[in-house]
């Protein structure tokens, strides 16, 4: 009796036969996969036959069909989440475009407030030194977390932290306690 492994086949995406074995021995675990991510038949059925094209064009060469099956589920799972969220944040662009009320008009004295709001917390802003300023930046602008900030400047996460707190309240102190700091 031979030994098994030395008898298991391996599976190029690129060969037709090969193919064909890979895709019916994957196709409805995908399908299904990604259906219950998207929600929608054709988009599953498309997002499938994408992560097969991915396989084919690279010539991915798989070990044994439960290779070229774990790859599969990996590729077929990221690209279902990636349209789930493409999605969503389409959804949530069309609801703001139809249902916001577009006749929201700033006054001349709205607008007038808005700029001295915005000018004083650049100047609150520029007057900090540069290593709390660069961390509010960072942590406001940038939203990045306390770790990543630390990573970005070399220094602890505590460390931040207490940047990022001794920053906001020197930008208290100097807008005024009834004034909300207006940074965007």
């Amino acid at each position: 009796m031979e030994n098994q492994s030395t008898t298991e086949k391996s599976y190029n995406a690129a060969d037709s036969g090969d193919f064909r074995a890979i895709y019916d021995a994957t196709f409805k675990l995908l399908y299904t996969i990604s259906f219950r991510i998207v929600c929608e038949e054709d988009a599953a059925e498309d997002l499938v036959h994408d992560s097969y094209i991915k396989a084919n064009e690279k010539g991915m060469v798989f070990p044994s069909l439960d290779d070229a099956k774990f790859w599969l589920i990996r590729v077929v799972k990221n690209a279902s989440l990636n349209y789930a969220m493409r999605k969503s944040r389409e959804r949530k662009a069309y609801h703001k475009a139809f249902y916001e009320d577009t006749r929201k008009v700033e006054t001349g004295e709205q607008s007038v407030l808005k700029e001295e709001a915005k000018r004083k917390a650049v100047e609150a802003l520029n007057s900090l030194p540069k290593h709390l300023r660069e961390v509010l930046i960072l942590k406001e602008y940038g939203n990045l977390n306390y770790k990543e900030i630390g990573k970005v400047l070399g220094i602890s996460e505590g460390n931040v932290k207490v940047r990022v707190f001794r920053a906001r309240e020197k930008l208290e102190k100097f807008i005024g306690d009834g004034d909300s700091v207006f940074l965007s």
